[in-house]
């Protein structure tokens, strides 16, 4: 398929270059899965939506508008693509306080995932990049995302999925466009995401499928050593569902029962969300 692009509403897909989107990255952003027309994880996705849309002071778009226009782009299957900036403004860092915020709502083709990267894991390595620290975009999916661009760029080899970061402080945050679990004696734990991270959708269904469950999901700082000798390891988004680790440096896993359990558990989310 080829995408289809809505700009607040309309199909003729232009933005201007005055938008402070594309000036300043000043704008967040979503993705998700459609199956059969139906957004997956939809009450996660548009909640996290609003909130990052409240931490950039911009005006969130109406949920109601929203599905309208998933429905418009992607009727059968699709990734989705929400986007929200300030909108057009004057040269310049300030904001102005007038600006009227941009919309885009675009679909693209589903990602080619092997199902054998869901069931055997995926190889993964550490970024040299170290993430700084900014509390104040801390856990946005915000458009400024130079230092993903970056990490990603550090390899080309097709057989290392995911590179994983760190902060100053050599905690673990995430990947370069996932979220990371470890597993330590049945228990979940996920990075600290107040100081630099982006938050996924999928990462919070996680934990409350691990409440819902019963499972002790600690949010906390997690360091290098630890994720090492963690039972298992795996990673979260929108797109993957959720990939366990099977090697990191010269460390191998092969077995996920957690991994394959929280799987299970999505995929019956979804069922009952239908």
């Amino acid at each position: 398929m080829t995408a289809a692009v809505l700009v607040n509403g309309s199909p003729d897909p232009v933005v201007s270059i005055h938008d402070r989107g594309l000036a300043f990255g000043d704008g967040v952003f979503r993705t998700l899965l459609v199956r059969a027309g139906r957004p997956l994880n939809w009450e996660r996705q548009y909640r996290r939506l609003v909130h990052d849309c409240v931490a950039l002071a911009l005006t969130p778009p109406g949920e109601h508008a929203l599905l309208g226009e998933i429905a418009a782009v992607a009727p059968q299957e699709a990734v989705v693509k929400i986007t929200v900036t300030r909108g057009a403004g004057p040269r310049g860092y300030a904001i102005a306080g007038g600006e009227t915020p941009t919309r885009v709502v675009a679909a693209h083709p589903l990602p080619d995932y092997p199902e054998a990267l869901a069931r055997e894991g995926v190889h993964v390595r550490w970024c040299e990049l170290v993430l700084g620290e900014q509390p104040r975009l801390a856990g946005v999916k915000s458009l400024n995302r130079l230092e993903s661009v970056f990490a990603r760029s550090e390899w080309d080899d097709p057989g290392i999925r995911e590179g994983l970061l760190c902060d100053a402080a050599g905690c673990v945050i995430g990947g370069t466009m996932s979220n990371v679990f470890i597993v330590l004696a049945g228990a979940l734990a996920t990075p600290e995401l107040s100081r630099c991270g982006v938050a996924g959708a999928q990462r919070e269904r996680i934990i409350d499928l691990a409440r819902d469950a019963g499972v002790s999901c600690e949010v906390r700082d997690i360091g290098v050593e630890e994720l090492g000798r963690a039972d298992e390891v795996f990673l979260t988004n929108s797109l993957m569902g959720l990939w366990p680790v099977s090697k990191l440096d010269d460390r191998e896993w092969t077995r996920f029962p957690v991994a394959d359990r929280f799987r299970e558990r999505i995929a019956d989310d979804d069922s009952r969300a239908a």
